[in-house]
């Protein structure tokens, strides 16, 4: 069987992609979760991942010894594993533009992930309306989210970014979780599909699952730290 190394799901934004993909296709898999203590060469965590991962990140995805890691790696393996669930779009065009707006995921939109960490049991609509004032590139990385999303849905009808479930959307949740949790403001068109990612059974299930963790880790909240004080 598939073997899948996470962190924890509150926090792990790249560990929710290929996980929310594999669960919502209907994919089996086993989970393992190494619970971030710190990422420091001599940490649990990094030990957990010895002699399974090269870079000592997750997530990981093993299959019969066969070690693929990076979300973007997982995702196309399974694509190829699994052609009959049409983990991308069909068309060669659809294909294509799913594979440029995942790839934008994977390497851009630095300003929004470095002010607005993945934090689902939180609500910090203060940090994320303080984010849109002072930082200019986490307002750009918020209109250029919100164009995206409006074209695909427009162009595709919705009511997710190609109409059904892809990687696409897998590979957004995170970002929704964001947007969501520091409050960011968005048109409605761009909420409804919040929602309705939200209420798919794969993404459901990571959010229950997050919001049971319980599992403060104070070096993922610096935000919320110096906000205490």
């Amino acid at each position: 069987m598939l073997k899948l190394y996470i962190g924890n799901k509150n926090y792990s934004s790249w560990s929710m992609r290929p996980w929310v993909l594999m669960t919502q296709a209907g994919i089996a898999f086993e989970e393992v979760m190494l619970r971030f203590d710190s990422f420091d060469q001599g940490s649990q965590f990094k030990r957990g991942l010895a002699g399974i991962s090269p870079v000592g990140k997750v997530p990981v995805l093993v299959d019969d010894g066969l070690v693929v890691w990076d979300t973007l790696a997982i995702a196309e393996y399974l694509a190829e594993q699994f052609p009959e669930l049409h983990l991308w779009p069909r068309e060669a065009d659809k294909r294509a533009r799913a594979r440029s707006v995942c790839a934008e995921m994977h390497s851009g939109f630095a300003a929004l992930r470095g002010a607005c960490p993945m934090n689902i049991e939180a609500h910090l609509p203060d940090v994320g309306a303080l984010a849109l004032r002072d930082k200019p590139g986490v307002r750009a990385d918020l209109d250029r989210l919100i164009a995206m999303w409006q074209q695909l849905l427009a162009e595709h009808g919705g009511p997710l970014l190609f109409g059904r479930f892809s990687v696409a959307d897998a590979f957004y949740a995170p970002v929704v979780m964001r947007l969501k949790t520091y409050a960011l403001p968005v048109p409605p068109e761009v909420a409804a599909y919040m929602e309705h990612l939200c209420a798919l059974p794969g993404v459901k299930a990571w959010v229950d699952a997050a919001l049971a963790e319980q599992d403060f880790r104070d070096f993922e909240e610096p935000y919320r730290l110096s906000a205490a004080r």
